[in-house]
């Protein structure tokens, strides 16, 4: 099992702009092509600006093959431009991680 965490750092005052538009557009369409979102995200502390999500994936070939049957998606087409049009994310950080032999995900 592979963990995808990614990290997205906002306009502050665009933050719940954002968030409404996520949960709008991106959230069910994520969720039908990625399907193990898990967990979902804002911090309260340090980069207070900053929506952080995990994704859960069987292997790095299911990651590929998910991301781009959702990059295929007309939905995701529509989110992504209303995306770039509010001008919330500032910084993208993405990181695959594999849980240890005692980590209580696998």
């Amino acid at each position: 099992m592979y963990y995808e965490l990614r990290t997205y750092t906002l306009d502050p005052l665009k933050m719940a702009d954002w968030l409404a538009l996520y949960q709008s557009h991106a959230l069910e369409v994520q969720s039908e092509h990625l399907g193990n979102l898990v967990g979902f995200f804002t911090s309260e502390f340090g980069d207070v600006n900053q929506v952080v999500h995990i994704w859960g994936y069987a292997s790095l070939d299911d990651r590929m093959a998910r991301r781009a049957a959702m990059a295929a998606d007309s939905r995701w087409a529509e989110f992504s431009r209303r995306n770039r049009e509010l001008g919330a994310v500032l910084r993208l950080q993405s990181r695959l991680l594999r849980p240890t032999g005692f980590s209580p995900l696998q």
